[in-house]
């Protein structure tokens, strides 16, 4: 039996999604996103935020005036401005980049110093000894104006492989300038978690207090912060949905839950890393990147099941395919409805969606119905507005609150201001024959205006309606043009978003399909 690693009297959970996240490839934040993202990050309950690098960078420094003018109360955590050694031939305390840490007004400061000789020589163009001599003056001075004082030691591991001796020199100086952490940083990201214990051990030798700072190039950014905990560091930075330059940082939710789930360490309220999905969804938005959906604990796919084996293992006991309860992380199991689903499948999904499917007769009945569909070509796994009205037509509960009568489309090369395409829909609702004309750019456009056209008088709710993505897919590109094509439809009202499947000869009239399914179910929850 393993035995897990006691929790260390002090550990540090330290977010630098607002630095080091933030140099990932298109993803840009002002100083609202940052004040945004700050209060999320206190909520989940880490120790320490990283804000910036004020002085080289405008908006970090606007960042940090905007924190210290009270745009942001955090609760949990201690805001830490990030900078760099003072440069070779002068004094830390004449460095204006130095000075601009000062500026800053946070308690915590914490400074990037280069730990590989290569780059003390490549890089800052300065000799091993004066480098030191940086370390040393810059802490000691930060210190000295009441800060306390964490060391990124930059590619250390890297550095320990080519010259060991002067990477432990690096931390073993910054203890003695009175460094509270010093962290080791795999820049480049390339280690892997059996070459993580010897390392850390190697310069916990030293007897200075270790943190870890890994990127994800070999995919073992969380294995290898995990590794080096084992080897005793009591401090851990990372970045939520593993944002950064490249692959990315570790992730910072991943690590948290991994140490307090698994390791047993109460490292925050449970409540708040019951949080985490709302937190990691809510800072995606700020951001604009998408949340990766197997993201492990919080991602929409981390307790997703498929296979009908699982399905009825979970109706037995639904942990027994799942590593933990999702609501300990905010997250909830979910199950697919596809090829692979079994009668248990269908019975689980049915009581998501609020449907009794405990006769298992009924439950047999529609899971052949959802089989015939999938041979079809139809996909349930994303749609499920469009598997709850299957569902419905099979128990007999679906009510139809209009009927179409026909519809059409024309489109062209000539692009006038209202569109290239035009759409008839013919139809009856409440009784009214409804005839409606409707332009746009593109045919589904143009379907989707004649269609709310024609239904707005009945149900004036359609308004607010909105397709939002569609996405078609060729399902048996053996045949070309002529080939079974799949689209999906997602529409919102404004307070919720459903998704819709489509399956046709052609692109319109699959689109047609997800489109009339995607007002049957609007509906049907307006009503």
């Amino acid at each position: 039996m393993t035995i897990l690693p006691t929790m260390p009297d002090t550990f540090h959970v330290y977010d630098t999604t607002l630095r080091d996240g933030a140099q990932q490839e298109g993803l840009q934040l002002n100083v609202n996103d940052k004040l945004k993202i700050a209060r999320y990050l206190d909520q989940l309950g880490v120790g320490f935020i990283e804000g910036g690098w004020p002085g080289a960078n405008p908006n970090d420094t606007a960042f940090f005036a905007a924190v210290a003018d009270g745009g942001v109360e955090l609760k949990n955590a201690k805001l830490v401005a990030f900078g760099a050694t003072r440069k070779a031939g002068t004094t830390a305390a004449e460095d204006p980049q130095v000075q601009a840490l000062l500026a800053a007004r946070t308690e915590v400061i914490c400074i990037v110093a280069k730990s590989h000789d290569e780059h003390v020589l490549r890089a800052l163009r300065t000799t091993l000894d004066e480098n030191l001599q940086m370390v040393a003056d810059t802490v000691a001075h930060l210190v000295s104006q009441g800060r306390r004082v964490f060391v990124d030691c930059e590619h250390f591991f890297d550095g320990y492989q080519a010259n060991p001796e002067y990477s432990l020199e690096v931390i073993r100086t910054a203890a003695e300038a009175g460094a509270e952490v010093v962290v080791l940083c795999d820049t480049n990201g390339g280690m892997l978690p059996s070459q993580m214990g010897d390392v850390v051990s190697a310069a916990g030798a030293i007897g200075v207090e270790l943190g870890i700072h890994c990127h994800n190039d070999t995919g073992c950014a969380v294995a290898n912060t995990m590794a080096a905990v084992d080897a005793g560091v009591i401090h851990v930075q990372g970045t939520l949905n593993e944002y950064g330059e490249r692959t990315g940082n570790a992730n910072l939710i991943t690590v948290l839950a991994n140490l307090q789930l698994k390791y047993g360490w109460p490292l925050v309220p449970p409540e708040a890393l019951a949080d985490a999905t709302r937190i990691a969804n809510a800072v995606a938005g700020v951001t604009n990147v998408a949340m990766n959906n197997r993201q492990p604990y919080v991602g929409a796919s981390a307790f997703t099941h498929k296979a009908g084996l699982h399905a009825s293992a979970i109706k037995v006991d639904a942990n027994l395919y799942q590593h933990i309860d999702p609501l300990l992380v905010g997250n909830d199991m979910r199950m697919l409805v596809s090829d692979m689903a079994g009668r248990a499948n269908i019975q689980i999904k049915g009581s998501e969606l609020g449907y009794d499917l405990s006769d298992r007769d009924l439950a047999a009945k529609v899971t052949e119905a959802v089989k015939a569909r999938e041979m079809d070509g139809y996909s349930y796994e994303s749609a499920d507005a469009s598997f709850e009205l299957l569902l419905r037509s099979e128990l007999g509960l679906l009510e139809e609150f209009f009927e179409v009568l026909s519809w059409r489309v024309i489109t062209g090369h000539e692009v006038k201001p209202e569109g290239d395409s035009e759409a008839t829909v013919k139809l009856l609702a409440k009784g009214v024959l409804r005839h409606l004309v409707g332009e746009g750019h593109g045919p589904l456009n143009a379907l989707d205006v004649a269609l709310r056209g024609a239904l707005r008088q009945a149900y004036p709710a359609v308004d607010d309606f909105e397709l939002t993505d569609f996405k078609v897919r060729i399902l048996d590109q053996g045949h070309g043009t002529d080939a079974i094509v799949r689209t999906l439809i997602d529409m919102t009202d404004g307070s919720r978003t459903w998704t819709t499947v489509g399956v046709g000869t052609n692109v319109i009239e699959a689109s047609w399909e997800a489109l009339y399914d995607a007002y049957r179910w609007g509906l049907l929850k307006r009503d």
